[in-house]
């Protein structure tokens, strides 16, 4: 997988006021942008997963502890889906 690097401009002080390691907060960040991607419905959840840099059940469970739901299905599709299979 190629990577892309992107650069961010923080306050000086960003690390010391939030206490955290760069790497922590780099940890955030791509975990942050993953979840919003995903609850935007712009990446799967793999891809998501890939952008965490977190194994697809690691991620799933990110999503779970923060109460996001993993499918976007609604009631009605799954509904509509049992008839199918009937």
């Amino acid at each position: 997988m190629a990577l892309q690097t992107i650069t961010l401009d923080f306050p000086s002080d960003i690390l010391l006021t939030i206490n955290e390691s760069e790497k922590e907060l780099k940890k955030r960040i791509k975990q942050s942008l993953a979840i919003q991607l995903f609850t935007q419905q712009k990446v799967t959840l793999g891809k998501a997963a890939q952008i965490a840099e977190l194994s697809r059940l690691e991620f799933e469970t990110l999503l779970s502890e923060n109460n996001i739901p993993i499918s976007a299905l609604d009631l009605a599709d799954v509904l509509q889906d049992i008839q199918k299979l009937k």
